[in-house]
């Protein structure tokens, strides 16, 4: 076995031992067999504070509502006062534009209609930009 080989393979067997394996599971609808992971981040316009006392509890709700209704699966949710970041299965043919119009659409008229710094101090809730990652087959803990 070649020095090449031989570092191939005690890399691959170190990889191996230290990470667990990562199954994908997919799923799949009348046409299409997927699995599309997204890593989401989206802010309040000019970066504010206002995701804060019971607006982010409300907002998890919102997002969770949403979700359920386009067949998404929430991974991973966390809201920051100034920011959300967001790992979420998509089905490719819905696409995750479509859902982050429909979240951000959503939650900015519910937030701005039950908490009133919402209002007051924002223009408009959201950003009209966000990022978007795909996630591919990378372990789970690794993106988080």
């Amino acid at each position: 076995m070649g020095e090449r080989q031989m570092a191939y393979y005690l890399i691959r067997n170190l990889y191996n031992e230290r990470i667990p394996k990562y199954k994908i599971k997919y799923k799949s609808n009348k046409n299409v067999v997927f699995s599309c992971k997204y890593h989401v981040v989206w802010c309040p316009k000019y970066r504010r504070d206002v995701l804060v006392d019971g607006a982010d509890a409300r907002l998890k709700e919102i997002v969770q509502q949403v979700c359920s209704e386009t067949g998404s699966e929430i991974l991973e949710m966390e809201v920051m006062p100034d920011h959300v970041p967001l790992l979420v299965e998509v089905d490719p043919q819905f696409g995750i534009h479509h859902l982050i119009k429909l979240i951000k659409g959503r939650s900015s008229r519910l937030l701005r209609q039950e908490f009133r710094w919402c209002r007051t101090r924002l223009p408009s809730l959201w950003t009209n930009s966000y990022f978007a990652s795909t996630v591919g087959g990378a372990l789970l803990e690794i993106v988080k």
